[in-house]
Parts: structure tokens; C-alpha cells; sequence
């Protein structure tokens, strides 16, 4: 299994163990809401005889939770379109001297490293502009540890407008394999 990583924070943010695609710059995991809620243990106990349904007590504590952001421990955030452009600045700002610095270890133009570097800044700036558009569109998360200067991840959905998804940078990426 593949766990990715934020560069910049360390913190695990999903798995490929969720369905993904690349969209340019972008990885969009599929996310569906799943319910969740405390653990019904047997204790041999007949829940009828001491006056409740065994059923509506599990119910009681359970939430209904998107399960993406549950299983990584993303911790929401919130962003006006001001906010998001100073976050979003710095944040590429990093991004972009992450990739500039493995393009010069690999001293190649060629390399894949090197090709990533050039490629950046246009379809950052393409890819930002479409957020700061629909910004009221958009739902933001922020890896378990809550880094200001880690990545930010968009929840938005898909047309039908019941299915969410969540944008991650791929390049604001690491993979680990567990």
C-alpha cells in the first residue's frame, strides 16, 4: 500500500487504497460518506429485559463522516478568497523550491524532476485561479498536525452534487510504502 505524504508537515494525508486520478497538477480522490459510531459488543446481556433496543443504542452515538478525511485525521480549516491567495502563495512558494531542488540534484534538463520545475508555475497559476473562482465551492482540510505551512486539501463535488472528492497537490507530495 502506498501512503501519501505531505512534504511539508510529514502528515499522512490518504492512501491508494482510495480510488484516484491524476487531473494535471492534481491527484482527486473519490470520497463517500460512511457512517460511524461506537462498537456494539455482545455481552450476553438481553437488551429487551433491561428496557431498550439494542439497535437504537448504536445508533444514538454513530455520525455519518466522509471517509477520506476520517481514516487520515484531516482537521478542517477555513479560507475567505483573501486568506486562501496569502495561504496559497506561500504554500506554492515552497512547493516550487522542493521541486528546483531535486531538478538540481538529478542535474539532468531531462529528467523527470527537471520537467516538473518548468511545468509548475503555469498550471499552478491555472490551477488557482479556477479555486479562487468558486471558492464558496470549496471545503478545506489540513493534515492531522495542523501545519500553517502545510498543504491544504479541497473538498468539493462533483456535479451531481452529492459526491464529494478531495484535491491534493501532487507535487506537495511523498509516497511511502507500508
Amino acid at each position: 500500500m502506498l501512503v501519501y505524504k505531505d512534504i511539508i508537515s510529514e502528515d499522512e494525508l490518504f492512501t491508494d487504497a482510495f480510488d484516484m486520478k491524476t487531473v494535471g497538477m492534481t491527484y482527486e480522490v473519490e470520497c463517500k460518506m460512511i457512517t460511524v459510531g461506537p462498537t456494539s459488543v455482545d455481552t450476553g446481556a438481553n437488551a429487551s429485559a433491561e428496557g431498550e433496543d439494542g439497535d437504537e443504542a448504536v445508533e444514538e452515538g454513530s455520525a455519518l463522516v466522509n471517509n477520506v478525511i476520517y481514516s487520515n485525521r484531516l482537521q478542517p480549516t477555513n479560507f475567505d478568497k483573501k486568506s486562501y491567495t496569502i495561504y496559497i502563495k506561500g504554500y506554492l512558494k515552497a512547493i516550487k523550491a522542493k521541486l528546483q531542488e531535486a531538478a538540481e540534484k538529478k542535474n539532468d534538463p531531462t529528467s523527470e524532476e527537471a520537467k516538473r520545475f518548468a511545468a509548475f508555475e503555469g498550471e499552478a497559476m491555472e490551477f488557482v485561479k479556477k479555486v479562487l473562482k468558486n471558492i464558496k465551492d470549496y471545503d478545506f482540510y489540513t493534515g492531522e498536525s495542523m501545519n500553517v505551512d502545510g498543504m491544504v486539501v479541497l473538498l468539493n463535488y462533483r456535479e451531481d452534487g452529492v459526491t464529494p472528492f478531495l484535491t491534493f497537490f501532487r507535487d506537495g507530495l511523498t509516497e511511502m510504502k507500508v
